[in-house]
């Protein structure tokens, strides 16, 4: 063996070396190239080099053992510059972790209730856990957790978020910004793009590493047996409610979803972790078949009669925590929001009634008309006249797009006729996992309209182009009293320090509401922005525009319902307004949900309904949907879906609406008409309640019985030890910053304000594009207008590589002090303490 071989062999992974000017750590040689010297930086880093092996014999590429001389008097420091050396090695530790492997990658610091499903998941294999925490709790940093522990721990290779398409950008932003996981998106718009840069006989599925891919994308018959073959062994299932097995409407789509989660269960090697804040969706069936999938034998499971093994094997798969079971956890409190709700009534003036009242008289004309119609013709006359009045009582300009939709011929149906819940979900607000596609439809539904009219006579054609003139004359006029009564709101908001989102359900509606405020807020300073954010621009677009939005100092955003999931919103708004009633409470929640949320910096968010009080379709929702899952939020603090589907209520306002008897719509105002009979009422009210109790039990059952707060404490205890808490990441940076004469000036507790201009330019060049005067927050959530730091980010990283390089760069040299006196040197290797003994 040659004398370079010799030396080779002392190169261990582990061993420290000196190459290129700088000290390095061996890694182990990637897979299939045991030729590649694999280093990286010792004074931390994520980034690693390869040097080729035959560089380094021949001497084109000198590696060396590194050593490092004991530290000499003239090297010691104060205490505060040792430790300054101690914090900056324990920040820059990025593979050990005491007990957790992942926490030094990490962007993010969990709260102490988020390890607990990460426990679990150490505790089974395969890993097969559902997480059901309340919305806003974070199940998205739980499940990711879970996967970048493992990943470091080396059990698993690659990760498969699947996801609904809507979802699936806000994925691949969390893994990489908070968890260092740079992740592929796959789905109908990407694909093209991500397969040029195939090699030749590989599988989107299989070259990509790490993939977040939409699950209607994946469950396609193009695209699943791909899929299927090549899925990475962990896998994450996110609105994991939406691959259960269904019953009623839209299930051809739901059953596709299960069939594909269900084939990728049944791989008994494989990790699959579920998410969903409503796995019950009203309906035990669907939640036993969840279950199912983490293991089979629980799909037969009598919930209500659980035996005490069955509740324990249960537990140990199961979680699911309401807000005040995690609120104050292990002594430490999590700032949630609170929630303040408010009903907002108008008045419709006497132009706007008279428009309501022509256009439902029409509508039930219309429906009657078509009982002498069959199947999905007759079915499509109810959706249409239900529509047209939605879309009359949305705006002006909705009523306007919907009455002035053009004339569809019989030859345009499509073949088979409308699928009656394509037609239904224009109505009833179907939420986005309940939809297929790659998008969420908030156009007004002027397909729908056309081809309900395409048997219209010419003088019923012509009463709807009256009507659609009359709405015209409605435009931001004092008739349209419901956007006069949304302006009130919005300036009482604004006044109590607010910012708002103004929720609306089509896109000519938002337009419309945006231009209204603009006009009448106009003269309320250059400070005030008003934007309107739909499904008419593109996603990227959207994010670029909320973003925007978000750095004027006060701000409105109107916005439509592609924007109720997939996008957080609670950094930048405070207040939301229902200015269209949604017709599903769950869909109520999503909104809400965008800004009160972990995360959110005020104390307090304020949620208005704005309703019509003589509008009748309006007071039904609100009394029967809306109150009643208010109700029931206030008095077990979660949220409940509608039994089966909100479809039901639907059913009934359509019967109420066109077919009570004895009422004639020519002599009966439509603001007294009491849509639902109360026996109605209470059946669906009690079913209701029933679900409510089923589910205050579950959590009851299941919160965390598998793992108690003290095993947590044990390991959150070590971990700091490792590798630093909060405080000593503050105290680093403090200290950092004054041995390197960086000005650093605290606001407020975990507040500073840091001139970026006198960092070190290593430091300075890993920041990018940040403020000369940059306000930074060390406590989560950070206020706002201040930058989120921790352990990981940039600027700590960054600052403790410095230091850490610079002080092993003058152990490894002179061993005496730089030309540049001490400051050269902030972080000493050794440290002297004067004491003075009194006898």
């Amino acid at each position: 063996m040659s004398g370079a071989d010799l030396q080779l062999e002392r190169f261990r992974p582990g061993a420290i070396v000196r190459c290129r000017g700088r000290d390095w750590v061996v890694l182990p040689s990637p897979p299939l190239q045991s030729d590649v010297l694999l280093l990286r930086p010792l004074a931390g880093g994520e980034e690693a080099t390869g040097i080729a092996l035959p560089l380094v014999r021949l001497g084109l590429e000198p590696v060396e053992p590194a050593s490092f001389p004991l530290p000499t008097p003239a090297q010691a420091g104060d205490f505060v510059s040792a430790r300054l050396l101690w914090d900056a090695a324990r920040i820059a530790l990025r593979d050990g972790a005491g007990p957790f492997r992942s926490l030094g990658r990490l962007s993010v610091r969990p709260r102490p209730y988020q390890y607990v499903p990460l426990l679990m998941a150490l505790r089974l294999d395969p890993v097969r856990l559902l997480i059901a925490d309340d919305v806003g709790i974070g199940k998205t940093i739980e499940g990711a957790l879970i996967a970048r522990e493992l990943l470091d721990r080396g059990e698993i290779r690659r990760l498969c978020v699947l996801c609904p398409p809507y979802l699936c950008d806000q994925w691949q932003q969390e893994l990489y910004e908070k968890f260092h996981i740079e992740a592929e998106v796959v789905r109908a718009g990407t694909a093209a793009r991500l397969e040029r840069r195939l090699p030749p006989d590989e599988s989107v599925f299989s070259y990509y590493r790490h993939l977040v891919v939409s699950i209607d994308y994946a469950k396609s018959d193009r695209h699943r047996h791909a899929f299927l073959l090549h899925c990475p062994e962990f896998v994450i299932v996110d609105e994991a409610h939406g691959c259960a097995r269904p019953t009623g409407a839209r299930a051809r789509v739901q059953q596709q979803r299960h069939e594909l989660v269900n084939k990728l269960a049944q791989d008994p090697k494989r990790h699959l972790v579920l998410l969903t804040a409503t796995p019950h969706s009203g309906i035990e069936e669907a939640f036993l078949s969840l279950l199912g999938l983490l293991r089979p034998e629980f799909e037969r499971l009598d919930l209500m009669r659980l035996s005490p093994e069955e509740r324990d094997e249960l537990a140990k798969h199961f979680v699911q925590r309401r807000r005040p079971d995690v609120a104050r956890w292990l002594g430490a409190e999590t700032p949630f929001p609170d929630r303040e709700t408010v009903e907002v009534p108008y008045e419709l003036s006497p132009e706007y009634r008279k428009l309501f009242s022509k256009v439902w008289r029409f509508a039930r004309e219309l429906v009657r008309s078509g009982e002498a119609l069959t199947g999905w013709r007759q079915r499509l006359r109810y959706w249409t006249a239900l529509a047209l009045l939605r879309c009359v009582m949305s705006s002006p300009a909705a009523a306007q797009a919907a009455l002035a939709a053009r004339m569809a011929r019989l030859e345009d149906v499509p073949e088979g006729g409308w699928d009656d819940a394509l037609a239904a979900s224009y109505v009833h607000d179907p939420t986005h996992e309940s939809a297929e596609g790659e998008g969420f439809e908030d156009v007004e539904p002027t397909g729908l309209l056309e081809e309900g009219r395409a048997e219209l006579s010419d003088s019923e054609a012509r009463r709807l182009r009256d009507f659609a003139q009359d709405a015209a004359k409605l435009w931001h006029t004092s008739a349209d009293t419901k956007l006069g009564k949304l302006i009130e709101v919005v300036e009482g908001l604004l006044q109590e320090g607010y910012h708002p989102i103004v929720w609306c359900r089509y896109i000519a509606t938002a337009d419309y509401v945006a231009e209204g405020l603009r006009k009448r807020l106009k003269g309320r300073g250059p400070d005030l922005k008003v934007l309107s954010v739909t499904g008419a621009l593109p996603e990227d677009e959207r994010k670029a525009k909320v973003q925007e939005l978000g750095k004027a100092p006060r701000r409105v955003l109107v916005a439509t319902d592609c924007l109720s999931e997939g996008i957080n919103l609670q950094e930048h708004f405070t207040a939301v307004v229902h200015y269209d009633l949604p017709w599903n409470p769950n869909r109520l929640e999503q909104r809400e949900g965008r800004v009160d949320r972990f995360g959110q910096p005020a104390p307090k968010v304020k949620a208005v309904l704005l309703y019509g009080w003589d509008n009748p379709i309006d007071g039904a929702v609100l009394d029967v949907l809306l109150r009643k899952a208010r109700k029931i939020h206030r008095s077990l603090r979660i949220h409940v879906p509608v039994p089966r589907a909100s479809e039901t209520v639907m059913e009934a306002v359509m019967r109420a609406l066109f077919f009570r008897a004895g009422e004639d719509p020519l002599r009966t105002p439509p603001q007294q008409l009491a849509l639902f009979e109360e026996p109605f009422v209470q059946k669906f009210h009690l079913e209701w309640d029933r679900d409510a109790e089923r589910e205050k039990e579950s959590r009851t059952r299941f919160a965390q019985r598998a793992i108690q707060p003290d095993e947590v404490q044990r390991e959150l205890e070590e971990t700091d030890r490792v590798l630093g808490d909060p405080e000593a990441v503050e105290r680093f940076l403090q200290a950092a910053c004054q041995r390197l004469g960086v000005p650093l000036r605290r606001r407020e507790r975990g507040v500073y304000e840091l001139q970026t201009g006198q960092l070190p330019y290593p430091v300075r060049a890993r920041l990018g594009d940040v403020p000369e005067v940059w306000q930074i927050g060390l406590k989560l959530p950070a206020p706002e207008g201040t930058t989120p730091v921790g352990r990981n980010h940039p600027l700590v990283a960054g600052l403790a590589e410095y230091l850490l390089e610079r002080a092993l760069e003058a152990a490894a040299t002179s061993g005496d002090g730089d030309e540049d006196g001490a400051d050269a040197r902030p972080a000493a290797p050794c440290a002297v303490l004067a004491v003075r003994v009194h006898r």
